[in-house]
């Protein structure tokens, strides 16, 4: 039944605005050059971490739709009626957003690297981190969306709770893509593993006061 679920939200979000975010975080990375000037070895040096913060406000996009339809449509009723727990539900929706986010965001930090003039060095550790990191940005924005589907400015409000939340995985995969001597890595894997682990009970006690 997970796997189903899994297969339902991940045909949604390709049906629907899954390259909405994608779309975003190029035209973050377009336009750094712009903002920042053509200097190629300040960009080399901060294209990284800017990369990271342009991965991080894409994750907000889709935020909005990844739990409200199913609640308003009495979908989340359907599957407790069958005997699914929220958790459950929400694992999938983790696993679900992580494959219509995160495969695709490193896809396009190839382009993007190019956009900031990263050398293949630097692309590679970044690769790196955003492999490590988005689980863990999927597992919050779901954690997200559940606190706060059913609540007016609901798109608002998840941004106002997951970017404070996500400052510890931009911290270490930042410092991680940038210096790959400082432990930083290892501290990335631990905070993304814990938000994989935590976010889908916390989902699915939110959900389950949403449903009430």
């Amino acid at each position: 039944m997970i796997r189903r679920l899994v297969a339902r939200d991940l045909r949604r979000a390709l049906g629907g605005s899954a390259l909405l975010p994608i779309i975003f975080f190029l035209l973050v990375a377009a336009l750094v050059p712009f903002a920042v000037g053509p200097d190629a070895r300040l960009l080399a040096r901060v294209g990284p971490g800017l990369m990271w913060v342009a991965a991080l406000t894409a994750a907000l996009l889709p935020v909005e739709r990844l739990v409200e339809p199913d609640r308003a449509s009495g979908h989340l009723d359907q599957l407790a009626l069958r005997g699914l727990s929220m958790e459950e539900v929400a694992l999938a929706k983790v696993l679900a957003h992580w494959l219509s986010f995160g495969p695709p965001l490193l896809l396009a930090a190839v382009p993007g690297s190019v956009l900031l003039g990263l050398p293949a060095e630097a692309l590679t550790r970044t690769l790196v981190t955003l492999a490590i990191g988005t689980p863990g940005l999927a597992a919050l924005a779901i954690a997200v969306a559940s606190l706060t589907a059913g609540l007016r400015q609901a798109s608002a409000l998840g941004g106002l709770l997951l970017l404070p939340l996500a400052i510890p995985l931009l911290i270490f995969a930042a410092s991680a893509a940038g210096d790959p001597r400082a432990g930083a890595l290892q501290l990335e894997a631990a905070v993304s593993l814990f938000l994989v682990i935590g976010a889908p009970f916390v989902a699915g006690a939110a959900m389950r006061a949403a449903r009430t």
